[in-house]
């Protein structure tokens, strides 16, 4: 039986809709947790390869990008935003998501430059992510029980999609065998 929020996502249009979307079940790993409680208290889903969307007491969020990146995936990352000209284009490309109202940010961050990497380097901000996404938090209102949300959610994929172009032109997917990533 659908849900409100399953029924939404499933009805984003093309832009963000692909078959190869997926809603993450609700059940926590507790094993190694102090908190034993079973459920997660948000519902997330995957829409294609455009992003992730998540839906909370405290919120709609939205995600785009890589979260997380392979050693492979990582290397390549860093050695294009070194470059002068896909590291020109990444600025500008976070510059615009910025202007719309997005957050750039990763996994993790290093506190300092990678290896490798000068400290002063005219884009270390950036060569310090372990990962690279866009995000978007909306807090609680009565807009997300409406067809706004699926319209901010369009938005923020639309606004996204030029760092998800980077990343597939200049990153790509890992070559890495499941084990070693």
């Amino acid at each position: 039986m659908p849900t409100p929020g399953v029924d939404r996502i499933s009805r984003l249009p093309p832009i963000a809709s692909t078959r190869s979307g997926k809603i993450f079940r609700p059940y926590r790993d507790v094993r190694f947790s102090a908190d034993k409680s079973p459920y997660k208290t948000q519902i997330g889903a995957v829409v294609g390869s455009a992003g992730y969307v998540q839906l909370s007491a405290d919120g709609l969020g939205g995600g785009s990008g890589m979260w997380e990146m392979a050693p492979d995936q990582l290397e390549r990352c860093r050695q294009a935003v070194s470059a002068d000209r896909p590291g020109a284009a990444l600025e500008r490309v976070v510059v615009e998501a910025t202007a719309a109202g997005l957050r750039v940010t990763g996994h993790e961050e290093l506190k300092t430059a990678p290896k490798g990497y000068p400290k002063d380097h005219p884009r270390i901000e950036l060569l310090r992510h372990k990962g690279l996404i866009t995000w978007c938090d909306w807090p609680p209102a009565k807009w997300l029980g409406t067809a706004r949300a699926k319209d901010r959610i369009v938005e923020f994929l639309r606004h996204s999609k030029p760092l998800n172009d980077w990343l597939r032109a200049n990153v790509g997917p890992s070559t890495l065998p499941e084990r070693r990533r």
